[in-house]
């Protein structure tokens, strides 16, 4: 059986070994740069009208005042008015652990677990003489915050913040491009690894474990998720339920990522377990002739959409398709990527947004084959003034997918 190049002959005790950490000298993003984020959506603010934003508990938190938080039943998050330092809410037993965390510093106001924290939300609005005007509530708040604090104040016109953060989060810094690019090259590794130890008969399961333990190996806390199918499973481009084992000719497709300081990768995969057929290597060679038109479309100011449509386009041509139907593609072209997995820009039909350097995203236009098998290349890009640029080298062919030739 002709193997492809990089995929089986090892151990996965071997593998691991030759995985080293690969975060030593890596650092987070600066206090200057959490400084000048509040800074911006204060500008932001000013010319929306908005006069105060409530970003919660998760990364809205984490990414406007630098405060690692998880959202839970009880509210936690920053009032961020339109010009000054924000005022945190949270319960009183967690004041000192808050106060260990906030890097952006500001007053705290607290709640016992008795007292309601959205008329506690609303009376600090209150203080800040805002009753009244227009205030922006992250997009990831509880309804049940939204309806109690609406129940208390229904002066105050509330609205979705979600543009407004977006705007911001958007546009990513010369340090989180770096973050992102580094998270990439750890899970490139990982990748590498994982297609080393395939062999008849291995599990997704086994596969999937491994590379939890080779993400740790090189330096990240685990897989912050991990996808990995074989054969027909592979049509399906989240999973299904049931573990599968491996075969001679399977296509095996592994979606997987890490996180550096809350920076996501997300890279995916697939390729064949010994030598692919006529079929396979011509759904292949059209997935990847759509992520390089995806690739070449996407230039500083045109839109997400044409972007979507130009990878559609190649897929059409071929036959698959049209538009969602299978087989084809049946879901986006891409995804912005940054403190969440998917966050704006989503690279959609529909979405008019024009690219903008700091821009990153994924290119990923799987096409799914029901019965047969599925083929995903996923690699992020971000946008420079001179267009766009990849983190990761895409797979050169079916036959060295891995880039090892």
């Amino acid at each position: 059986m002709g193997m492809t190049i990089g995929v089986g002959g090892m151990s996965s005790s071997i593998s691991l070994e030759q995985l080293g950490n690969m975060t030593n000298g890596v650092e987070d993003v600066s206090y200057a740069e959490y400084e000048a984020r509040l800074k911006r959506v204060q500008e932001e603010m000013t010319i929306s009208d908005i006069k105060a934003l409530y970003v919660h508990a998760g990364t809205n938190l984490y990414y406007f005042t630098g405060t690692r938080w998880y959202p839970s039943e009880r509210m936690v998050g920053a009032i961020i008015p339109i010009s000054g330092d924000p005022v945190y809410i949270a319960p009183h037993f967690e004041l000192g652990t808050l106060q260990d965390f906030c890097q952006i510093k500001g007053e705290i106001r607290c709640w016992h677990e008795h007292e309601s924290p959205t008329e506690l939300f609303v009376s600090i609005l209150n203080d800040l003489g805002l009753k009244g005007a227009c205030v922006a509530l992250d997009e990831s708040v509880p309804f049940s915050f939204v309806a109690g604090i609406q129940s208390v104040d229904n002066a105050t016109r509330y609205i979705s913040a979600e543009s407004l953060t977006s705007s911001c989060r958007m546009l990513k810094s010369a340090d989180e491009i770096r973050l992102l690019s580094h998270a990439k090259a750890m899970t490139m590794e990982v990748h590498r690894a994982a297609a080393r130890i395939l062999h008849e008969g291995i599990s997704t399961l086994e596969v999937t474990n491994f590379i939890n333990d080779a993400h740790k190996r090189v330096g990240a806390s685990g897989s912050s998720f991990c996808i990995v199918l074989f054969g027909e499973a592979s049509a399906f481009p989240h999973g299904v339920k049931h573990v599968q084992y491996l075969k001679p000719g399977d296509m095996v497709l592994i979606d997987t990522g890490c996180r550096l300081f809350g920076y996501h990768s997300d890279i995916t995969r697939s390729y064949v377990f010994g030598a692919p057929t006529d079929r396979q290597r011509f759904i292949w060679e059209v997935e990847k002739q759509a992520q390089q038109v995806a690739f070449d479309a996407a230039r500083v100011g045109v839109t997400c959409e044409n972007v979507d449509l130009a990878a559609r386009s190649v897929i059409e041509s071929h036959g698959l398709g049209p538009n969602y139907e299978l087989p084809g593609l049946p879901h986006r072209t891409g995804h912005g990527v940054g403190l969440d997995i998917h966050e704006h820009p989503y690279i959609v039909k529909g979405n008019t947004t024009p690219l903008a350097a700091g821009m990153c995203f994924s290119n990923e236009p799987m096409i799914c084959v029901p019965g047969e098998f599925g083929v995903r290349l996923e690699d992020h890009m971000y946008m420079s003034e001179k267009g766009a640029c990849w983190f990761t080298d895409p797979s050169p062919s079916i036959d060295d997918p891995l880039a090892l030739d």
